[in-house]
């Protein structure tokens, strides 16, 4: 009987961390309920942009993982991008927000047309090449300038990303904000 039990009390045991780890998330993953609260965050940061006077949500990416928010993207002006942030903050469930905005140079029409265009090549070779998830890397072009962010899952993702980008014809910078998760 005692072997028995001490069967028992091993394959409960096991049982028990099994259904544990199974719901938990890893470094790199979310949890179901991860992935709704991140959506929801997300969703009332976009809201409260919208609903700002000086803040033009349109310009501004956000994205969120497991709580902590990335603003992306260029703006008009530098008082644009702090309220972009205070606002973030203020959000519940929010752990931590990188404000990755940057002010927007003059553009010409002409700039405008050449970083659509650059924009349809990154995004294509992004798509083109196996080693990088693109629809984990948000891009935002200004005058060349490409930046990178969002989050992804090791740095050689990060790494291959980089390198393609890299070797785009037109692009004058990268401004890496990508995070490993």
């Amino acid at each position: 009987m005692s072997t028995l039990k001490s069967s028992l009390t091993v394959v409960l045991t096991t049982l028990a961390l099994c259904l544990a780890t199974a719901c938990t998330s890893t470094r790199t993953q979310k949890s179901a309920g991860e992935g709704i609260d991140d959506a929801v965050i997300g969703t009332k940061i976009k809201a409260a942009l919208i609903g700002d006077p000086v803040t033009e949500a349109h310009h501004i990416d956000v994205q969120v993982f497991k709580g902590r928010v990335q603003l992306n993207g260029f703006i008009e002006s530098a008082a644009e991008g702090t309220q972009a942030a205070k606002l973030a903050r203020d959000v519940g469930g929010v752990v931590a927000v990188d404000n990755n905005l940057k002010v927007r140079a003059e553009k010409t029409a002409g700039t405008v047309m050449d970083d659509t265009a650059l924009m349809g090549k990154v995004k294509a070779a992004l798509i083109g090449d196996s080693r990088t998830k693109s629809n984990e890397i948000e891009l935002a072009i200004n005058q060349g300038v490409v930046q990178m962010a969002g989050f992804v899952d090791n740095a050689a993702t990060r790494t291959a990303a980089l390198d393609i980008v890299r070797g785009v014809n037109g692009v004058v910078r990268i401004d890496n904000q990508m995070v490993i998760k």
